[in-house]
């Protein structure tokens, strides 16, 4: 799911990573805006407020939803630096490491966040999308640009324009590499949305430590991947040995 990177992912592991990543996305969005009413998945939103309060000369306020971006953007620059200086040194720790990054980071925001929500909202905001900027560089990154799981509107747009595309053209091939990248993109929204689901049910029993489900989420899919990982080798291992016995 995490390890196979470039050319060597195939459909399946995209959808699995997909299926992980969104499901944290759409908890960590719909936690966010709950307990600080603002967007911490995307900074398409913030973008619009940072002009407007320019225009209104509030260059305070301005200045805040600057941070937004900011941070954000600094989330997938860190990632990428980090991914690309891992895999000069250990190549099977370049998606491990950002990834146990985005856990601590929840797990902060879940231990520390009704503390921050009456002392420092707005830094509630600043690490939430540090951590989902950090995300979809990772993510990016590893499926070659194949999959986003941080925000909706590309993948609407592209889910869109695929579909208008199954009325013209009938090639088989074609259309078959059509309903792959349905399935992908009807993945990565259905989970963003389930995960949005279970975000909203339980942060009125937990408030931010709901967050504390995506970290768990993240987690099992480390350990899934190890677990996997081991198993590979164990079966590579058994078929040279099979292979050995055969040939004395």
């Amino acid at each position: 799911m995490f390890k196979h990177q470039g050319n060597k992912r195939n459909l399946r592991h995209n959808l699995k990573i997909a299926s992980l990543l969104s499901f944290v996305a759409g908890l960590v969005n719909v936690a966010g805006f709950l307990a600080v009413q603002k967007l911490t998945t995307n900074v398409t939103g913030h973008f619009a407020f940072f002009v407007d309060e320019i225009f209104k000369l509030n260059f305070k306020q301005g200045f805040i939803y600057f941070l937004y971006i900011f941070f954000f953007f600094l989330g997938s620059f860190f990632s990428s630096l980090l991914v690309e200086f891992l895999l000069r040194r250990n190549e099977k720790y370049s998606y491990v490491i950002p990834t146990a990054i985005e856990s601590i980071i929840l797990f902060g925001i879940a231990v520390f966040g009704d503390h921050l929500i009456t002392q420092n909202p707005d830094f509630i905001a600043y690490t939430l999308l540090f951590a989902m900027g950090l995300q979809n560089s990772l993510v990016t990154k590893i499926s070659n640009a194949t999959v986003r799981t941080t925000h909706l509107t590309g993948l609407f747009t592209d889910l869109g324009i695929e579909l208008s595309q199954l009325f013209f053209y009938h090639e088989d091939s074609f259309r078959e590499k059509l309903f792959v990248s349905i399935k992908l993109r009807m993945t990565i929204i259905s989970f963003f949305f389930v995960g949005g689901i279970t975000g909203g049910i339980f942060y009125s029993n937990m408030g931010l430590q709901v967050l504390l489900i995506g970290v768990m989420a993240l987690l099992l899919g480390l350990l899934y991947d190890r677990i996997r990982f081991n198993a590979v080798l164990l079966e590579r291992k058994y078929r040279r040995r099979i292979i050995q016995f055969k040939s004395k």
